[in-house]
């Protein structure tokens, strides 16, 4: 029988987390899809429907929500990127894996900490 793959018998590796984040990070974005539904039904909807909807992504709870699905959606998109260019055969060599993995997790960070900045200034 194999041991789990969290468990005591396996180091966490670069690889297996950005495994992990990218499926996660794509659940994150379905689920944040809706939530982007419900806000664009409720701006349809006009008057109370949208105040309800703006008082709730302004709250604290809701801006942690939204910052959660701007980092999902940069995230996946780096992290897609970097897949398709394993598709076409670039990036394999272990150094360059590892280095890509990071790459894409500190643009990550830095990008979607612009969008907010940006955001939060209320430029754009």
């Amino acid at each position: 029988m194999s041991p789990f793959m969290l468990g005591t018998a396996y180091r966490l590796q670069i690889t297996s987390v950005m495994s992990f984040l990218h499926r996660a990070t794509g659940i994150a974005a379905s689920v944040g899809a809706f939530g982007l539904a419900w806000w664009l039904l409720a701006v349809a909807a006009g008057g109370e429907a949208y105040a309800s909807a703006a008082a709730c992504l302004g709250s604290p709870l809701g801006m942690l929500a939204l910052a959660a699905f701007t980092f999902s959606l940069v995230y996946h998109l780096l992290n897609g990127i970097r897949h398709l260019m394993w598709d076409v055969g670039m990036g394999f060599e272990l150094p360059e894996v590892y280095r890509s993995g990071y790459t894409v997790i500190v643009l990550s960070v830095v990008l979607t900490a612009a969008i907010w900045f940006i955001a939060l200034r209320g430029g754009a």
